[in-house]
């Protein structure tokens, strides 16, 4: 099936609204959100630069990702062969979204018949945007109906694309850079981890079996109608990603890359949002440098990232090594992190690991805007040391990432009492004694200390 121009036309789309001069609602919500002029905001998703996620379900809150906009974090969650229980996901999206999270992924998996039905739970039950990886599903489908994975029909494929985009997710995940070429170059490389990407993992066996070029790639204008139609955003996806740090930087990964590079900007023309997925497992000297290779490559496209994590020893406690790596990464310019929890490599998530994730992710982006010196985060910073230094805790907790932990926290510790000393250092804590020293409101207002927030 080839591309319509004619469709292409007449379908109206928020990128090819903005560059009509056009402000749609869903941009003037994401402008007020980030502080930014709807006209500004318009222009950078004309250009490319900042996606708006506005998904289809009524009342919706729209998010936007990209240039000039605060770093935003995704939650994943879905059944699960070894774990079908949809209200346990349900589950794991209120916290998630209690948490903070900007955006969750539905990655469900198993019991075909419950895959779609995880789908449109999710979708009904979720506040903010919802993105999907249709080429799970398809995988699924192909399992259960013809026995393997690789007896997948591209219609098959084309077919869960088309209805994820209908039910009204916000933004797909989609591997159409891993081309045949990628595949002879992880030939000649010789990994460490070989493929750690699921859906790339599908395709490739797909392109292998059938010895067939990747139908997403070979078939990509009709999957820029299918994204038009709806007004989808593809997040092209990074099938070689490397899975561990020897592999970063790799010919597959960066073969990969350069043909994303390519995809954006067809998908620009044809008048189609789009983000690019970056890296996995990355050394910490090389994050930046990525970063930068990605944003130059892609033309400056909103850039996602699983981590990029920076050791492949932090079992347990992969959260933390996602949330160094997410904070260079997006200081350097990436625009949304996927979280990772305690639990990865090790197993699915429980709702406290989901909770651990989007915390520690959401600590990296914070880090991120404050480096990026958006004003906002660099307001609540300032009111948050004025508060501390006033040891005004009320202040303090309602200040903090996540205000409930805080308070719990204060709220065990019985010898911490509002407007003494701090809980570390007791008597002797070194803001109180210096304030009581100086003496006098002239001298505390003096030396910083007055503002009660």
């Amino acid at each position: 099936m080839e591309f319509s121009r004619e469709v292409a036309l007449v379908l109206e789309t928020q990128i090819s609204l903005a560059r009509e001069g056009m402000v749609t609602e869903a941009v003037r919500a994401v402008a007020e959100q980030e502080g930014l002029a709807p006209e500004e905001l318009a222009q950078l998703v004309a250009d490319g630069k900042a996606v708006v996620l506005a998904g289809k379900k009524p009342g919706g809150n729209p998010v936007g990702i990209g240039e000039r906009l605060r770093v935003k974090v995704n939650a994943n969650l879905g059944i699960s062969s070894s774990r079908p229980d949809i209200q346990q996901e349900l589950e794991k999206l209120r916290v998630a979204e209690r948490a903070g999270a900007d955006t969750v992924m539905d990655l469900s998996t198993g019991p075909v018949e419950l895959v779609a039905e995880a789908r449109r739970r999710i979708l009904e039950a979720s506040s903010v945007p919802v993105g999907t990886v249709p080429v799970y599903e398809a995988a699924m489908r192909a399992i259960a109906n013809r026995g393997a994975v690789v007896k997948m029909t591209i219609e098959d494929l084309f077919r869960c694309i088309e209805d994820h985009a209908a039910s009204g997710v916000a933004f797909v995940t989609v591997h159409c850079g891993l081309t045949s070429r990628a595949l002879e170059a992880l030939r000649r490389v010789g990994r460490v981890a070989s493929v750690v990407s699921r859906g790339g993992a599908f395709l490739v066996a797909w392109m292998l079996h059938n010895e067939r070029e990747n139908p997403l790639y070979e078939h990509y204008d009709r999957l820029l109608e299918v994204a038009r139609r709806y007004d989808l955003i593809l997040s092209l996806g990074d099938g070689m990603r490397p899975g561990c740090l020897a592999d970063a930087g790799d010919v597959p990964q960066m073969q990969e890359l350069v043909v994303l590079g390519e995809l954006v900007a067809r998908a620009w023309e044809y008048g189609v949002q789009v983000m690019v997925e970056g890296p996995g497992h990355v050394p910490l000297d090389q994050v930046a440098a990525q970063v930068a290779v990605q944003k130059s490559t892609c033309r400056g496209a909103p850039f996602y990232v699983l981590g990029p994590l920076v050791t492949d020893s932090a079992l347990g406690f992969d959260h933390i090594a996602t949330a160094i790596g997410g904070a260079v990464a997006a200081m350097a310019g990436a625009d949304f992190l996927c979280y990772v929890t305690p639990a990865e490599h090790l197993g699915l998530p429980t709702l406290h690991d989901v909770y651990e994730g989007v915390m520690a992710a959401r600590v990296a982006a914070h880090a991120a805007d404050l480096a990026r010196r958006r004003t906002s985060a660099w307001q609540r910073d300032l009111r948050m040391a004025r508060a501390r230094a006033a040891l005004d805790w009320d202040q303090q907790v309602s200040l903090a990432l996540d205000p409930e932990r805080a308070r719990t926290l204060l709220a065990e510790r019985s010898e911490v009492r509002a407007g003494s000393e701090c809980s570390m250092c007791g008597r002797y804590c070194a803001l109180k004694m210096v304030r009581d020293y100086l003496g006098g409101e002239r001298e505390r207002e003096g030396a910083g200390f007055s503002c009660r927030g």
